[in-house]
């Protein structure tokens, strides 16, 4: 008979089975440049950051338009008073305990208040496309930094492709010049110089397994990923691309930038934004006009009236006597019996309404608005320098990427004709060698040679598409590499 216990553990086998067959996928996962962009965006701490601050200018700016609305506010007590106190419905000293209620509605609207208010309005609206272009400015950086992290990371795989190519020449070197030296063809100093070159050469490789390591994890890093040993990226065969020519000039490039750059904008929109603080604190001179209305109403327990469900008592009493006849003459009084007046009744009775403008002249404040308004003039004075200050940045930077990327391709070009130059070099110094016509010696030095032009050109080569991708940036377009 089958157990129940193994047929109950096949779908828990099942769920780690596929648990652990997803996280293998994730581990496995080859991540290209736009992975890694897309990634960072959603998760770095600074987007999140100024995601919150363009929320709460949203919110600033909902409240500043409902504060242009008029307001209205409800208000309602209810008291006792006991020992000896005026009733406020009756105006007489009432001793026992007396509960009151008060009831009010109130509103109140600014007709004119200098503009002020629409102003904060405009004001709070420039702030909040500030903060979204603030919010553009750090994606572009963190997206310029994740293609310089992820392009070193091609260069270190390449370094360490170059290093393991010539520990392998030399491998096979050293097993060459071991069997020379057994056969008596060749001298053990050779052999010991080749060794040597092959421990070199193999710290090489292990510093550049490092290098790339170290790369890989800095970029797990930048984009918030957490660090594993299993993250792999797309190595993908770039393509040199020539640098922008002909009308595009790096004068071209800095009007493009001027109109797309988020920098810019918010530089642009800061500016703005000061000019409205300026009206802002200038309507502090300007008179303020209020309209207001109110409605109030009350009930307290002293408030009595007379109780019609109980007769009056009738009282006479003697006043005079008749003059002939001198008979009595009586008078009488009626006794009422009260009762309190009703809840409802003392709510209609005693309601009350007003309405009414308000104007409030400022005169003298202390100059706290002249000073508010100075204050104002600098903040806008700083703010158009700044803006000043972005544009001729933004030209330093577009000139030097310009200046690099030309740099960096004529020594790319020249790098590449070294490499042929000394890669011919090598084979025919190999050849002289393999025949015993050079020495170990000469030999490792000329391949020195080779293996430093060899980096020099992915130096070069690294560099200049780094520094086109910069240039392309600044045209607006989005960060990528060209691929072959």
């Amino acid at each position: 008979m089958r157990s129940p216990f193994v047929t109950l553990n096949r779908p828990i086998s099942l769920i780690f089975a596929l648990f652990f067959l997803s996280f293998s996928a994730f581990s496995q996962k080859v991540w290209t440049l736009e992975d890694c962009i897309t990634y960072a965006m959603d998760n770095n701490l600074d987007i999140k950051k100024q995601v919150q601050m363009v929320q709460s200018n949203k919110a600033a700016l909902l409240q500043t338009g409902l504060s242009a609305l008029p307001s209205l506010n409800a208000g309602a007590t209810n008291i006792w008073n006991w020992g000896k106190t005026v009733d406020r419905y009756t105006n007489q000293f009432a001793t026992t305990t007396v509960r009151s209620n008060n009831f009010s509605v109130s509103t109140n609207v600014t007709l004119f208040g200098g503009l002020e208010k629409l102003n904060t309005f405009k004001q709070d609206q420039i702030d909040l496309m500030a903060s979204r272009y603030d919010l553009d400015v750090i994606k572009d950086n963190i997206s310029l930094s994740v293609a310089g992290y992820y392009l070193d990371i091609l260069f270190n795989y390449e370094i360490l492709e170059v290093a393991r190519a010539q520990l392998a020449i030399t491998t096979e070197q050293v097993d060459r010049m071991k069997k020379m030296v057994e056969a008596g063809s060749a001298a053990k100093g050779d052999l010991l110089n080749i060794e040597a070159q092959y421990a070199a050469e193999e710290l090489t490789v292990i510093e550049a397994e490092n290098r790339l390591a170290i790369s890989l994890i800095s970029l797990q890093q930048l984009i918030d990923l957490p660090v594993s040993k299993d993250f792999a990226v797309e190595r993908p065969n770039l393509k040199m691309i020539q640098p922008p020519g002909g009308m595009i000039t790096p004068d071209y490039i800095y009007e493009q930038a001027l109109n797309t750059r988020p920098e810019i904008k918010s530089s642009e929109l800061q500016v703005q934004s000061a000019q409205k603080g300026v009206a802002i604190a200038r309507s502090g001179v300007s008179p303020i006009l209020n309209f207001g209305g109110t409605w109030a109403t009350g009930y307290s327990g002293a408030a009595s009236e007379i109780d019609p469900d109980v007769n009056p008592v009738i009282s006479y009493y003697p006043i005079g006597i008749t003059k002939n006849t001198l008979d009595t003459v009586f008078g009488f009084s009626k006794d009422y019996s009260y009762r309190t007046m009703s809840f409802s009744d003392q709510i209609s009775n005693n309601d009350n309404k007003s309405i009414g403008f308000q104007l409030n002249i400022p005169i003298f404040n202390g100059w706290q608005v002249r000073n508010a308004i100075s204050q104002a003039k600098i903040q806008q004075d700083i703010a158009e320098i700044n803006l000043e200050a972005q544009k001729r940045d933004l030209r330093k930077t577009i000139e030097q990427s310009w200046a690099d990327a030309a740099a960096a391709l004529k020594k790319y070009k020249s790098s590449t004709d070294k490499v042929k130059a000394q890669d011919e070099s090598f084979n025919y110094t190999t050849q002289k060698f393999d025949v015993g016509m050079l020495t170990s010696f000469d030999y490792n030095n000329n391949k020195k040679e080779l293996t430093r032009a060899q980096s020099e050109l992915l130096q070069a080569k690294y560099d200049y598409i780094f520094k086109i991708t910069i240039l392309d940036f600044y045209m607006g377009n989005p960060i990528r590499i060209v691929r072959e």
